[in-house]
């Protein structure tokens, strides 16, 4: 089966955490760059990578890439790659992104354009017509020029992999599903382990979790665009990735994970979401401040993304908010407590200085994904042979 070089976005500073996935499914890392990591596999992978990677935005079809300073450079690379291995005559192709960073070339439109043109030229050359229907199978182009490096893709995703299918409706604020799923990778949970977001909103935490501890695959109930490439994938690797993907789903799995909520509206479009996603009864849900917070058993985590005043009229609040988390959590025996804030004065109000502290990007807004990090449970003895 032919070999292809894949590349993966995520979120920046969560590199570490894709790389291992894209590990465990046993494909081998060529690169890792800052938000994307590439990785080489056959038209299985495409398959298999859409449908099980949690952290990753998409997956992308490495078609080539070049130096390029000038327009004329652009078109003379792009119309150098051998774009006949990846459109079909019928193909309906366009430039569907084009980012610039640090490099000669820098108008989206322009490169647009360009890009384009140059693909349309080689495909007159190699199919030796002169007009192309373009009523097949879509292949989305998306290019970006790094300090003059251009690297050309085609889309196998089609609509970014943070969209699972199950949330219809956000709360205020929500995390996406692919950052939530990189936070929760960070921790040491488990599913043996307590998980409470006391912060739920729509339920993407609680969500991600039970869907990790149930072990159901992120892209299990949606469609992806590489699925109509008959060129290069096919319906049956397609129908045999997802049926792998589902016998592997184990929902008797026991959990102890609850999302609570000051808000009741969101608490029932969280209950709503959850069904969706198949993971209703693993989860409990209730409507509840972080000033009622209790839990008698030890050794569970706390994740959460609270307010930190992009989405609060009165920043005033905040200082109050915070302390009833910090008092929330020494409540609490021996738990962990992991918090993506924007808010500067997150410790100094929770009360202790981070163990560790990590910058991210909660979309544009810059955040720090602060950990504090509890005791671990005893290990627990072997039970006699």
């Amino acid at each position: 089966m032919r070999a292809f070089e894949l590349t993966a976005p995520c979120h920046f500073g969560l590199e570490a955490v894709l790389k291992r996935e894209i590990h465990d499914l046993g494909y081998e890392i060529t690169k890792v760059e800052d938000g994307k990591v590439t990785f080489t596999g056959d038209a299985q992978a495409i398959c298999r990578a859409n449908i099980h990677l949690r952290t990753a935005e998409r997956v992308l079809l490495k078609v080539g890439s070049f130096q390029a300073q000038t327009y004329d450079e652009l078109f003379e690379g792009i119309r150098a790659l051998p774009w006949e291995v990846y459109l079909p005559k019928n193909a309906k192709f366009w430039v569907t992104k084009a980012s610039s960073i640090k490099s000669k070339l820098f108008s989206p439109s322009d490169i647009q354009r360009i890009v384009k043109k140059a693909i349309v030229e080689k495909m007159k050359e190699y199919y030796d017509i002169e007009w192309f229907q373009e009523n097949g199978a879509s292949y989305p182009v998306r290019v970006f020029l790094m300090k003059d490096e251009v690297l050309v893709t085609i889309d196998t995703s089609g609509e970014s992999l943070h969209k699972r299918g199950y949330r219809t409706m956000g709360g205020m604020a929500p995390i996406s599903e692919t950052l939530a799923a990189s936070l929760i990778q960070l921790t040491p949970w488990h599913a043996d382990r307590i998980l409470v977001d006391p912060f739920c909103g729509s339920g993407t935490f609680a969500i991600e979790a039970a869907m990790m501890a149930a072990h159901i695959a992120p892209g299990v109930n949606r469609n992806f665009t590489a699925q109509a490439w008959t060129n290069l994938t096919g319906e049956k690797l397609w129908q045999e990735a997802f049926e792998q993907a589902r016998s592997l789903a184990d929902l008797s799995v026991e959990t102890d994970i609850q999302a609570y909520d000051i808000d009741g509206a969101v608490i029932r479009v969280a209950r709503e979401n959850a069904k969706r996603a198949g993971v209703g009864g693993m989860i409990h849900f209730q409507q509840r401040g972080i000033a009622d917070l209790r839990h008698p058993k030890k050794y569970g985590f706390l994740i959460m993304n609270p307010p930190y005043g992009e989405r609060m009229e009165d920043k005033e609040d905040l200082p109050r908010l915070y302390e009833q988390i910090g008092e929330a959590y020494q409540r609490l025996d021996a738990w962990s407590l992991y918090i993506i804030s924007g808010f500067e004065d997150t410790e100094r109000y929770i009360g202790r200085r981070a163990d560790k502290k990590r910058k991210i990007y909660n979309g544009m807004l810059k955040t720090d994904f602060y950990q504090f990090m509890g005791p671990k449970p005893p290990k627990r003895k072997k039970a006699d042979a």
